[in-house]
């Protein structure tokens, strides 16, 4: 029976496995966690984007121009940003401002919405 013998590449193909999933690790730990501060105001945004679309915004400006904007924020450190700190964030919040046109219902409705869905983000 032959034993069996690491080789210097098959190190090195763990090493680098174990480097890839390090920094994805990393990078997970690293996703931000919203503060109560920023659910409350993006609760605020959520309400004001269901007034705006009473007021007869359609869906595809609003969504629009919160792209532009969060396009905009890249500029400036993840420390900087008002709650949009990283991807997930930012398809969290574009997730939410549509649900206002795609299901629409009263302003504190979606704010009560995007407050439980934020909260729950808190915990993670």
């Amino acid at each position: 029976m032959k034993a069996f013998r690491v080789t210097a590449p098959c190190r090195r193909d763990w090493v680098a496995a174990a480097g890839v999933a390090l920094a994805l690790a990393a990078s997970a730990a690293a996703a931000s966690v919203p503060t109560l501060a920023e659910c409350l105001e993006g609760a605020d945004f959520i309400a004001n984007a269901a007034i705006a679309r009473e007021n007869g915004i359609s869906r595809a400006a609003f969504l629009e121009r919160l792209e532009d904007d969060l396009q905009l924020i890249h500029a400036f450190p993840a420390e900087l940003r008002w709650f949009a700190k990283d991807d997930e964030d930012e398809r969290f919040l574009h997730a939410e401002a549509a649900t206002v046109f795609d299901a629409p219902a009263t302003p504190e409705d979606h704010r009560r919405t995007f407050l439980r869905a934020c909260f729950a983000r808190l915990e993670v």
